[in-house]
C-alpha cells in the first residue's frame, strides 16, 4: 500500500466528514461561503462595539446621570450572587459619590420563590443607599426587556447602565436602541470559569441583541406605567 498522503478530496465521506469539492471552482466557492458566513456572524459583535465602546467607562470617570440601572445576575441561597453583588456594589458607589440620584433594580421575579429585585434592594440598603432612593422592576427578564421598560414603564431617558465588562456593551447598544441615553460602567471581575463563559456567551448573544435592536419586539411583560423613578427624583434630599 502506497505510503503517501492522501488528499483531502480523496478522503472517504461519513457522517462526521463531509467530502470537499472536487473542482478547484467547487473550492474556491466552499472557502468563500465559509468567509462570508464568519463576516455575517460578526457583523453583530461588530455593531455592539461600534455603537458602545466610546460610551464604556469607569465608576470614577463616567458622566453623572439621574439613574443607575442594573441588571440582574441571579441569586444564591436568596442573595445577590457574586457578580451581581459587585454590580451592586458599584451602583452603590456612584449613588455615594454623587453620581446617580436613584438606583433602578431589573431582575427575575417570575416565581414567588425568587425574587432578584428585593435581593438587590435590600443588598443597595445595606451598602448604605437609602430605601427610598431604589426603585425595583420585577419583570427584567432579560437585557432587552429591562431597556423597554426602564424607557416605557418607568420613563428613564438617561442612565447610567452598570453590569460586568463583558456584558456591558450589549446593554448600552440595545438600551440606546430602546430610546435610553446610556453610558454604561464595566465592572471588572477576576477570569474565571463564569469571565470566560460570559465572554462567549456575549458572542452568541449578539445576533440576538441584533434582532431585538431592528425588530422592537415587546418585552415579555410590559404592564402599566410606574412612577416610582420620577416620584424618587423629585423628592431627592439636598446633600
Amino acid at each position: 500500500m502506497s505510503a503517501r498522503l492522501l488528499r483531502l478530496t480523496e478522503l472517504p465521506a461519513g457522517p462526521w466528514w463531509p467530502r470537499l469539492p472536487s473542482s478547484r471552482r467547487g473550492r474556491r466557492r466552499a472557502v468563500q461561503a465559509v468567509m462570508l458566513g464568519c463576516v455575517l456572524g460578526l457583523m453583530p459583535v461588530t455593531w455592539m462595539h461600534a455603537v458602545a465602546d466610546s460610551r464604556v467607562r469607569t465608576v470614577a470617570d463616567v458622566p453623572a446621570g439621574d439613574v443607575a440601572v442594573v441588571f440582574g445576575a441571579g441569586l444564591r441561597s436568596g442573595r445577590p450572587t457574586p457578580y451581581l453583588a459587585h454590580r451592586l456594589d458599584a451602583a452603590a458607589e456612584l449613588y455615594r459619590t454623587g453620581k446617580v440620584k436613584v438606583v433602578l433594580v431589573t431582575g427575575d421575579n417570575s416565581r414567588k420563590e425568587y425574587d432578584e429585585p428585593d435581593a438587590m434592594r435590600t443588598y443597595l440598603v445595606g451598602q448604605g443607599v437609602p430605601d427610598d432612593r431604589i426603585v425595583s422592576d420585577y419583570a427584567g427578564f432579560d437585557t432587552w426587556d429591562s431597556c423597554v421598560r426602564a424607557r416605557k414603564i418607568f420613563g428613564v431617558e438617561r442612565a447610567v447602565l452598570v453590569t460586568q465588562g463583558f456584558h456591558v456593551r450589549r446593554a448600552v447598544a440595545l438600551c440606546r436602541s430602546a430610546g435610553v441615553e446610556s453610558y454604561g460602567v464595566g465592572v471588572s471581575e477576576r477570569r474565571d470559569v463564569t469571565w470566560y463563559y460570559g465572554g462567549i456567551r456575549e458572542v452568541f448573544a449578539a445576533g440576538k441583541a441584533a434582532a431585538e435592536a431592528v425588530l422592537r419586539p415587546d418585552p415579555t411583560f410590559l404592564g402599566p406605567v410606574e412612577t416610582g423613578v420620577t416620584e424618587a427624583l423629585t423628592t431627592v434630599p439636598a446633600r
